[in-house]
Formats: C-alpha cells, structure tokens, sequence
C-alpha cells in the first residue's frame, strides 16, 4: 500500500529570515493527519537567508539529523561542540536529558538550505550526543547509502531508535529496487530531481508511505536524490 504525499500540501511558514515547509505538523502548522509516521516526527526543509538562523534552544529526549543540501551551517551547542557543516554533511544530535543549541547560516551573503529531521527515541533520559559526517556526493551508479541506524554499521551516524536512513541516488535511466522487512515501513522523500516508485511519479518535496510490500522498485528518467526511512 503506498500513499502520495504532494510538495505543495505541507505546511509553510516564513519569519525572520527563515522560509520552512513542514512535512508533518510543527510549530504553527498543525495538520491531525500529519503528526508523524512511525517514529519519524519531523522533516523540515529549511531555506536560512545570509547572516539568519535559530537562536539558542534547548531539546530533549528527541533524535535530531541535520542534512545541509546548500550553503553551510554554523554550529554551537552546550556540549562545547562547535563546528561547520557544508554541503553534502550531516549532524546528528541526541538530546536525551537535555541540550541548548544554535543553528546559523556561516554565510553573509549566500543561503544555506538544509533537512532538519527528528525521530522519537526509543529509551528516555540518555546521555546528549552529537556526531558529524560527509555523505559520498560523487558514488557511480545507483546508490543507496546509509546515514544513520540504531547499530551505526556501515560507518553510519548511530540513532537511539530501530530506524535506518538512507541518502539515494539515481542517475538518468537509473533504478533500485528495495526490500522491506516483515512488519517495516519505509518512507520515501525526494530531494531534487524525479523519482519514481510503482504508478507514482515524485519530484522535490513530495513523499511516499510504504506499507504491507515486501519490496518496490526505484527509478528515475532525470536522475534524482531521495531520503529512504526504514522504520519499525
């Protein structure tokens, strides 16, 4: 069973300096139908103009994935972790009992646009934690290549929760095919380009929800970059 999520029908919010379409409810965008799927709770895609960005706040108990698509990303935390994440990186950030952080565009003069992602741990009151890596920008061929997984296998980012999180990528004429594991789900978000997935056809910002299929194909006619969500 798949279900088409549009671009168009997420939530969207502009106030200084940061342009933001929510995929599930967040903020001031509350939508009964979309608060989450599985423990995926939060995709944001967030456009930050030069010089903008979030101000110090704090988190708790939350599994946190920044993946910088353009521009860079300053950032501080209470954790004395101070670093810059460029295009093509990836943070993750547990907060568990508690952390206060700041997110900037490093840049004055050009935007920084970036996913911003949470997933609900599954144990409470860990110890905060923060973790850093490149994603492979210049893999031939289709590729599907795992960001972050509760075991942190493969090199991956290691998250409190039974989730692995693929970055895909499929060339002109390129196709994948993917199998889900009884009682999974998966949910698919494209980045850029055009993907396609049975009888749907996907382009930036649009979503789709897998469920009860043991397995589906990938394909793409332009090249695209999509986020895979394996999720319990």
């Amino acid at each position: 069973m798949f279900e088409l999520r549009r671009a168009q029908d997420r939530g969207h919010s502009r106030h200084d300096g940061l342009d933001s379409h929510h995929s599930f409810s967040f903020a001031d965008y509350y939508h009964p139908e979309r608060m989450g799927f599985s423990v995926l709770r939060v995709i944001n895609d967030d456009e930050v103009a030069p010089g903008a960005g979030f101000p110090t706040h704090g988190h708790r108990d939350m599994e946190i994935i920044s993946y910088v698509l353009q521009g860079s990303i300053e950032h501080r935390d209470s954790m004395n972790h101070v670093s810059r994440l460029e295009a093509g990186e990836a943070q993750r950030m547990s907060a568990g009992t508690g952390v206060r952080h700041s997110e900037y565009n490093a840049s004055q003069n050009e935007p920084l646009r970036f996913l911003q992602i949470w997933i609900e741990p599954d144990q409470r009151g860990i110890s905060p934690g923060y973790e850093q890596r490149s994603v492979a920008r210049d893999a031939s061929g289709p590729n599907l290549e795992l960001l972050a997984s509760g075991d942190a296998r493969n090199g991956s980012m290691r998250i409190q929760q039974n989730v692995d999180l693929y970055v895909g990528r499929l060339g002109i004429g390129e196709s994948l095919e993917y199998a889900v594991a009884e009682g999974r789900r998966v949910y698919v978000h494209v980045v850029s380009g055009t993907v396609n997935i049975g009888d749907f056809s996907l382009e930036g910002g649009d979503a789709l929800t897998v469920e009860q299929e043991p397995q589906f194909v990938v394909q793409s006619t332009e090249g695209g970059e999509f986020l895979l969500f394996d999720l319990p």
